[in-house]
């Protein structure tokens, strides 16, 4: 019988590059993979990697290569799975995976007998003045905030390995604040993995903003709103002035794969405030990520709105001090950059300034001063800030909202040390300016008259024009 294999000519096997079409290839003839992880890939920044997988096309059997790369751990705590995926695509067909070789680094088995945590808190907690340098708070209020958070950090031990204490991971993300290092410094002091220490950062600073957002910064009723409007009257002479605005720029380092229209890589999220006369912050918010400002951004935030449709419960209006009317409303005092409302005022423009104008720009200034006194205790507090955050957008947020609840927890706990500087760091928002309505002008208008009467008139008010 003839055989099949012969007799049909298109069934032959054919020469290809010196080598028949069914001859197994030679192990130097296979294709290697082109690329290899990074090794400072960090989970708790960029996302987890499976996300990745999922999202790419399912690459063919025939061009997949899959190679195996064995990679210390820096991890020190329990990750969740996705964020222990050890697949990841580069820029080419390639999928690279990388094998843990050791589950904790060695230098994290240090971490109870030469972790800063380890070695100073104890000592710390013996020297008030030293534990407050350290932690930039008292120990009262540490143990306050420990109490409200422990139930959300708490981890429990396991046969492998003892958790990291809410404690230390406290302390951990405080001096993230406090000195603004970056993970891998962190990594180095407290001897825990630099994924491990994103990952408390980010988690802790979510914990505190949520448990201590209503005690700290309530959300101001009617009654509120007049205390507060007593204690700007009392320290500016300004009445009715139920908070001192103003926005400053966050500077983030620009996301990859982003565009803008310039090409700085810096990039800036808006943290958008009011204050009281006590420099505590009654109000936030955070947001307006981007390179370029917004000419009308104020009334397009979430305060904005709220301030111009007369949902934050406002008091009615008002006479001014030492007059029988009329009754004006409460006002927020802000500078030149944001526009002017019914209750909204700003400074007079400083062409063709008249004695009355002046004295209201000048009044209508102190009063302001506050909200810029708070900026300077918040940023030289809290010193992440001084410098470009290189972190998403979303734990940026996380970040500023913790920094601000932080910052009305000290001063209603511990007050005003006056060793940090009180001079404001942050750039402001260069708004573009917006004509307001004639109504807000009107306004501005009767506390410019107001100021120049004898009932409104303070000694001091000329004297330094």
């Amino acid at each position: 019988m003839e055989s099949h294999f012969s007799s049909s000519p298109e069934m032959e096997p054919r020469r290809l590059e010196g080598k028949w079409e069914n001859e197994e290839p030679d192990a130097e003839d296979q294709v290697q993979p082109k690329f290899e992880i990074d090794s400072f890939y960090d989970p708790a920044l960029h996302g987890p990697v499976s996300s990745l997988l999922a999202a790419s096309p399912a690459p063919q059997p025939e061009i997949l290569q899959i190679k195996i790369k064995e990679e210390e751990s820096d991890s020190e705590d329990h990750l969740h799975p996705n964020e222990r995926s050890s697949a990841t695509l580069t820029d080419g067909d390639d999928v690279v995976v990388k094998k843990r070789r050791q589950w904790v680094q060695p230098m994290c088995y240090q971490r109870f007998s030469k972790g800063q945590f380890h070695l100073l808190y104890g000592k710390l907690r013996k020297n008030p003045e030293k534990f407050f340098a350290y932690i930039r708070m008292s120990i009262s209020t540490f143990d306050e905030l420990l109490k409200l958070v422990h139930p959300h950090l708490h981890r429990m031990d396991t046969n492998m390995r003892q958790a990291i204490s809410p404690a230390e991971r406290l302390v951990v993300t405080l001096r993230f604040l406090a000195t603004g290092s970056t993970f891998a410094a962190l990594h180095y002091q407290f001897l825990i993995g630099r994924a491990t220490i994103g990952m408390i950062v980010r988690e802790t600073c979510k914990t505190i903003w949520n448990v201590t957002k209503d005690l700290v910064m309530p959300e101001p009723n009617t009654e509120k709103w007049m205390k507060i409007a007593e204690g700007f009257y009392e320290k500016t002479d300004f009445p009715n002035c139920i908070g001192a605005l103003d926005g400053k720029h966050i500077r983030v380092t620009r996301p990859p794969n982003t565009v803008s229209k310039s090409c700085s890589k810096v990039f800036f999220t808006v943290l958008l405030a009011l204050v009281d006369s006590s420099y505590c912050f009654t109000y936030i918010d955070v947001g307006a990520y981007g390179s370029d400002g917004d000419a009308s951004g104020f009334f397009k935030s979430n305060l904005g709105k709220m301030v111009n449709e007369g949902k934050l419960n406002f008091p009615a209006n008002k006479p001014l001090p030492g007059t029988k009317g009329p009754a004006l409303p409460y006002v927020i005092v802000a500078d030149e950059a944001f526009g002017i409302s019914t209750n909204v005022m700003r400074p007079y423009p400083i062409r063709n300034l008249t004695g009355t104008k002046r004295a209201f720009n000048y009044r209508l200034t102190r009063a302001r001063r506050m909200v810029e006194c708070a900026f300077g205790i918040l940023a030289n507090k809290w010193r992440v800030f001084h410098s470009a955050i290189q972190l998403n957008t979303a734990f940026v947020d996380d970040i500023i909202k913790c920094a601000c609840v932080l910052h009305n927890l000290v001063l209603l706990r511990d007050g005003i040390v006056f060793e940090d500087s009180i001079l404001d760091p942050l750039p402001g928002v260069p708004w573009n300016v917006v004509r307001g309505p004639n109504s807000g002008m009107s306004v501005r208008d009767a506390y410019a008259q107001y100021f120049a009467s004898t009932q409104g008139e303070v000694p001091w008010q000329n004297e330094n024009f």
